[in-house]
């Protein structure tokens, strides 16, 4: 018999129904929210459904080539909502986004598996490998999403102070220094003021979730600790990762400032670039 209390789909849905709170505040402010928030609570029963339906046969089958597979379509979701967060796009963007979202999170995935927990039978073994590469591209592509806005945005508002380095003789590194460091900086702070206040203001969802379970406190602690410094090498990795990409794309090699390249949302829609 599990430790945990097993909800109902009775239960469930009457947890469903502190969605009406945010009703409640669209209404009474007249914020027009409500078909909004009427989509986004189906999409999350749906989705989350599916998921469930789905890990289910993943976990049941135990194949490396089917959590391969679906590790691949996570990490290309991953990385295609990462670009859709930016408002400005350039040649390359989709594939430099994909590398560093892929990169980064195998890479740390695929160390905690084989070098952290030793002691699992198989490195894919879904029980630990989808959740963890999961909570690692989540958090990735957020701060791989805000770097690589941050420095698409700081160098279309620096363009003439970028071009003065370069005017004066600067390198190509030392025009964009700057904005790489500012946009590597915002990309890292999410996870950084996290890091701050974990187990002081917040209990994460993972951390929550097995003490639910009936897990030890202290070892629910221990795989929270390997997950919140999982999450921070990753997005470090991720987002100087996209943010050299695109220096390398938008700058040539012989110093000059390829402006021309960055283009906003509604422009690229007209003539696409991959």
């Amino acid at each position: 018999m599990p430790n945990y209390v097993e909800l109902t789909y009775g239960q469930v849905a009457l947890a469903a129904l502190l969605i009406v709170v945010n009703g409640a505040v669209s209404i009474m402010l007249q914020l027009k929210m409500e078909r909004l928030l009427a989509i986004a609570a189906l999409r999350t029963i749906v989705q989350l459904l599916l998921v469930g339906w789905v890990l289910e046969w993943v976990f049941g089958l135990e194949a490396w080539y089917v959590v391969m597979a679906l590790a691949c379509l996570m990490t290309a979701i991953a990385g295609a909502t990462a670009v859709r967060r930016n408002e400005h796009r350039y040649p390359g963007i989709w594939i430099n986004t994909l590398i560093s979202v892929w990169v980064s999170s195998w890479f740390v995935t695929g160390y905690v598996l084989l070098a952290v927990l030793q002691e699992i039978q198989h490195w894919y073994q879904p029980q630990y490998a989808i959740p963890l590469l999961g909570m690692v591209l989540g958090n990735t592509l957020n701060g791989i999403s805000i770097g690589l806005s941050t420095l698409t945005e700081s160098l279309v508002t620096r363009r003439r102070e970028v071009e003065t380095w370069l005017s004066l003789g600067g390198t190509r590194w030392e025009a964009a220094r700057r904005p790489i460091q500012h946009a590597v900086r915002t990309g890292m702070i999410p996870i950084i003021n996290s890091m701050m206040v974990v187990g002081v203001v917040s209990l994460p969802g993972m951390m929550t979730g097995q003490l639910v379970s009936g897990m030890s406190p202290i070892e629910a602690v221990k795989y929270q600790i390997v997950i919140m410094f999982m999450v921070a090498s990753a997005t470090a990795l991720g987002t100087v990762g996209v943010v050299l990409l695109a220096f390398l794309r938008l700058f040539s090699a012989d110093h000059q400032f390829l402006a021309s390249r960055i283009r906003r949302l509604a422009d690229t829609r007209a003539t696409p670039h991959n």
